[in-house]
């Protein structure tokens, strides 16, 4: 299936003009070409080797690969789940938890290494008999198994039961991207878990991105609050889903839902706070339901996202005011933001060297519906952003991770169609 669409740039929202960012810049379009490029089930992340092979996960089915002939090979797979090499019993999936990240290690050449986040299940897991983990693999030399699966971060956070919010369901908010940076080491997001002191906890690991070399173990450099666990990179985040690295000076870009309002993008900085606090009874809070007021107040019902924020700012920086302050909020709004990538090569125009956000498309309480690809234009320091919205051609759907391949392509997984695309622009 192979269709084409002119993404056209759109003027933002008055807020965006008051704050003086869009300046005289002009309307521009480019006309991009996109294609199914593998068809999934609730696609979730995907990694490439330098030869275009593709490493892919279904949140609810395991690991995969995609060779360069086209051919999928399965590699592991969860609890019961069949056609896979390997099955690995206490993997599973739950509303919001399952398979979702893949990393490939540097050195995968020598090493053949592959890394995977997932919920698991098991008497010897710490939160009600669940936690997240970040396990490593060995990949045979014909791709079609993996082998030496060591579990190297096994007490991530995991919500196990139902509780009194909206999306209030077990496993929600798991955060679940991992990534290498240039740094050589590796970087993992898990959400609050509907948590309330989770986030600016220094021990658990909830509303935590964390940086930790091939064994698990705390990397070298870095610098949290004292007291706090020492594979903490930076804090205080409510469910982070993107994790990418700009082109050059390797600054470290998060992409996180937001509650009722404020998506946003932020430059991390080495033992920095997010700003994410949804304890009760702090802050000038009272109670709120089961001790989370993440989606406060009144979280069943509509609300301006203005009020809301002023009541449970997803950035508070007037209990914090050194926390990193984000580059784009999504124009105060909340529709789902989850991965992101930087565009490089000149065949992406004037969109090159600018960062790529997709949109799961939640649209609640009047809020407009995602289902979208955001460019942002963002200055090397980070203080704030220039957008572009990109309307995804023919169809509504939820983007969940946005890669770029080696070949210099575009690879969105949409959870609503089950298909990873190819989108390149049109020559």
């Amino acid at each position: 299936m192979k269709f084409s669409s002119t993404f056209k740039s759109v003027m933002m929202s008055a807020g965006i003009a008051a704050s003086g960012l869009m300046g005289t810049h002009a309307a521009m379009a480019l006309t991009v070409t996109a294609e199914v490029f593998q068809q999934t089930e609730n696609p979730w992340d995907m990694a490439f080797l330098p030869n275009n092979t593709m490493f892919f996960t279904e949140k609810c089915k395991g690991l995969s690969v995609r060779l360069p002939s086209g051919s999928v090979n399965k590699l592991l797979g969860v609890g019961g789940s069949t056609g896979f090499a390997s099955v690995k019993s206490d993997l599973f999936c739950d509303g919001q938890a399952g398979v979702q990240g893949v990393a490939i290690d540097p050195d995968f050449s020598q090493n053949r290494y592959v890394y995977l986040f997932s919920s698991s299940k098991g008497g010897n897991r710490t939160y009600g008999g669940y936690n997240n983990i970040v396990m490593r693999m060995k990949v045979n030399p014909s791709m079609d198994g993996v082998f030496d699966i060591v579990e190297i971060i096994n007490d991530l956070g995991y919500k196990p039961m139902k509780s009194n919010h909206p999306f209030g369901g077990p496993g929600a908010h798991n955060g679940g991207r991992i990534r290498f940076g240039p740094d050589g080491f590796l970087y993992a997001t898990i959400g609050d878990n509907h948590n309330g002191p989770g986030p600016q906890s220094p021990t658990e690991l909830r509303g935590k991105l964390l940086r930790v070399d091939r064994d698990g173990k705390a990397a070298a450099g870095n610098n949290p609050p004292a007291g706090f666990d020492k594979r903490i990179f930076a804090y205080g985040f409510r469910n982070p889903q993107g994790i990418a690295f700009r082109p050059g000076s390797g600054d470290l870009y998060l992409s996180e839902n937001g509650p009722w309002h404020s998506d946003e993008v932020t430059k991390v900085v080495n033992g920095g706070n997010g700003g994410w606090d949804p304890r009760d009874n702090v802050n000038g809070r009272g109670a709120c339901p089961d001790g989370y007021c993440g989606y406060s107040p009144n979280q069943m019902g509509a609300l301006p996202p203005s009020e809301r924020a002023a009541f449970m700012s997803m950035t508070d920086l007037k209990a914090y005011p050194n926390a990193m302050k984000p580059a784009w909020n999504n124009n105060g709004l909340s529709q789902g933001m989850c991965g992101s990538v930087w565009l490089v090569g000149k065949q992406w125009k004037e969109w090159e060297g600018r960062l790529a956000v997709g949109y799961a498309g939640i649209g609640i309480h009047g809020t407009a519906t995602g289902n979208r690809v955001d460019i942002l234009d963002i200055p090397q320091d980070g203080s704030s952003a220039k957008r572009e919205e990109l309307q995804w051609p023919t169809f509504a759907g939820r983007f969940r991770h946005l890669s770029l391949g080696p070949d210099g392509a575009l690879y969105v997984a949409d959870e609503s169609s089950g298909n990873i695309y190819r989108v390149t622009p049109a020559q």
